[in-house]
């Protein structure tokens, strides 16, 4: 956990020979914005793809963006089990197609050759499935707020301007285990819901939506308006996290690690908690501080 304290060539320049194909676009970088991902790969799209030949080649230039896409077991799997997620085209190894089971009707697939998944993501662990997807719709705090009872238990966790997509995927995951409703975030201090998170978050962006709000101290009167006890972290906090009440609607918020939160999102929070380490070490990564918070707020709620 992270506390404010831990802180030139012109037109007659002579033709380049050429080298072969161009390298792979990194799975992070920005949208082409050229609308060359809609393509079928195949030209059936019946799921059947035609091997690891042509339509792999097919596959390969038809696929857009490559941060369109998410990989991975879990996270493909949730991907096409939620329905607010469109999907548009599954790549995957022929041993990747034995073990995923019964997929979509009409949803195109293209059974390609490992690497050639490899060359799309260089860096990604993606155990032969990549699924291209439009990105999940926009949700409002009050979707989420107002989809349970006003007296009705809620769980919330809020990042104060966390941007690293491991922790936060983390998180999301953590999120997931422990039944919290949503995840809120500042728009411009967090990252994209690239396949790098999705990856990280093994499933659980499918599964825990995802708020993200201009003014993170405003969104916090919002809640505090709904009835939910917002608590922020801090390593040197004076009260240990078992010896705040906050009820059962309830908001965890976590600072960036380094910086920790900001004067104004502490100002927002009814208290101001730390964890009780025992060890020389008193703060913990943000992934590792809000899965334990919510633990407890899980063990309150079932006890």
């Amino acid at each position: 956990m992270s506390s404010k304290r831990n802180r030139p060539g012109r037109d007659a320049r002579p033709a380049q020979p050429h080298r072969g194909p161009a390298p792979a676009r990194r799975p992070d970088s920005p949208d082409r914005g050229d609308g060359r991902g809609d393509g079928r790969a195949d030209g059936r799209g019946d799921g059947r793809g035609d091997g690891p030949g042509r339509g792999a080649r097919g596959a390969m230039r038809g696929t857009g963006d490559p941060a369109r896409f998410v990989w991975g077991v879990h996270a493909v799997r949730a991907a096409l089990d939620n329905p607010r997620r469109k999907a548009k085209r599954l790549l995957m190894t022929a041993q990747a197609r034995e073990t995923m089971g019964a997929l979509p009707a009409g949803l195109p697939v293209d059974i390609v050759e490992r690497a050639q998944i490899d060359s799309l993501f260089p860096d990604a662990v993606h155990q032969g499935l990549a699924l291209q997807v439009e990105p999940l719709a926009d949700l409002d705090l009050g979707d989420i707020v107002e989809a349970v009872g006003p007296a009705d238990p809620l769980l919330l966790v809020v990042l104060d301007q966390v941007t690293d997509p491991h922790n936060v995927g983390a998180i999301l995951r953590s999120a997931a285990a422990f039944g919290a409703a949503g995840l809120v975030v500042q728009d411009r201090h967090s990252p994209a819901a690239t396949g790098t998170l999705a990856k990280s978050a093994s499933g659980a962006l499918d599964l825990v939506p995802i708020v993200r709000v201009t003014n993170l101290a405003r969104a916090l009167d919002q809640m505090k308006a709904a009835g939910l006890f917002c608590i922020g972290f801090d390593s040197e906090a004076p009260a240990a996290l078992q010896q705040i009440e906050p009820g059962n609607r309830v908001a965890l918020v976590m600072g960036a690690e380094g910086p920790g939160l900001r004067r104004l999102t502490r100002e927002r929070c009814d208290a101001l908690a730390r964890l009780p380490t025992a060890g020389p070490i008193a703060s913990l990564n943000v992934s590792n501080a809000t899965a334990i918070a919510l633990y407890d707020m899980a063990r309150r709620r079932d006890s």
